[in-house]
């Protein structure tokens, strides 16, 4: 395959997110060029997700074709900036170029965010629009639990839920634990009823996160990945013996939870499962994290 071209050009979408896996393909995709002495040029699109970085770094031994590397769920970056760091981060020797983006206003958008005068196209089936990729560093992790996300529906990682979730509480209760984490974003009960995936056919009990109206929606101040931590969080709090986490074969791997493999260790499960963990717990091990992350990817950042 590496014998049929000298150039590369890669021309994706990507989302934002760790677990999106064009950019774990990117990383692949430069390793093989750098082995075989092949040149990539990336085509940079915009970031859908902005700059905000969120969520715990991916530990040593937890890559997966969902975890390229030591990064957080939201990264913050372009897929040109972030081949950049690829390279540095696997010490590879290669011919790298980044076409730049034109006429990007970095202000022009939510958090230097998809321009809002541009068409949307899919990148992927489920990725139906921008308010997908806000909510997508949170809502992707509903995919390792027993709790639709929306598949099936037509907002799709947009609202999440089941036939035994009480929402009001699950609502009320994520509040209380710790409505610092809900801000930036409106949460609506809904019902809906998935035509494939989970759940199939049965009457879905559960919430939408509303990320599409500027009077609600604060890029700054939205964390999804939280939010949807919290949800886990009051779940388990309200039943503890809830069979949340999901035990299937997930993206080619078969002997570690989908939840562990999604967030790049099992932090995040632990922090759920035990009773006695709190938001600031959680806090007070992935904001060290964000922190590095967010001078790590500096000397990467090109606008």
């Amino acid at each position: 395959m590496m014998d049929s071209f000298d150039v590369l050009l890669v021309d994706l979408q990507d989302l934002g997110c760790r677990i999106y896996t064009f950019i774990t393909t990117l990383r692949y995709v430069l390793e093989a060029a750098a082995q075989h002495g092949k040149s990539v040029w990336v085509l940079d699109r915009p970031n859908p997700a902005g700059r905000p970085v969120e969520g715990l770094t991916l530990r040593e031994g937890w890559e997966s074709f969902v975890g390229a590397g030591p990064m957080p769920m939201r990264h913050g970056m372009t897929l040109g900036e972030l081949g950049h760091w690829f390279i540095a981060q696997r010490q590879l020797h290669m011919d790298y170029q980044v076409i730049p983006m034109e006429g990007w206003a970095l202000d022009a958008a939510p958090g230097f965010g998809w321009p809002p005068e541009r068409s949307w196209v899919n990148p992927s089936p489920n990725a139906a629009n921008p308010s997908m990729a806000r909510a997508y560093a949170g809502t992707v992790m509903l995919e390792g639990t027993t709790l639709s996300e929306g598949r099936g529906t037509t907002r799709p990682l947009e609202l999440f839920g089941a036939p035994d979730i009480d929402n009001n509480r699950l609502l009320a209760d994520m509040h209380r634990l710790a409505p610092q984490w809900l801000r930036g974003c409106a949460l609506r009960p809904c019902f809906f009823e998935p035509t494939f995936h989970k759940h199939v056919g049965q009457l879905c009990s559960g919430l939408q996160i509303h990320v599409e109206d500027p009077t609600h929606y604060d890029h700054a101040a939205f964390q999804p990945w939280r939010l949807q931590a919290l949800a886990f969080k009051a779940i388990r709090l309200q039943a503890p013996d809830y069979p949340l986490w999901r035990d299937f074969g997930y993206e080619y791997e078969h002997d570690r939870l989908a939840i562990d493999l999604i967030n790049g260790s099992p932090l995040l499960r632990e922090w759920v499962d035990d009773a006695g963990a709190m938001p600031a717990d959680l806090d007070a091990i992935t904001q060290p994290d964000e922190a590095a992350w967010v001078e790590a990817r500096q000397p990467y950042l090109l606008y």
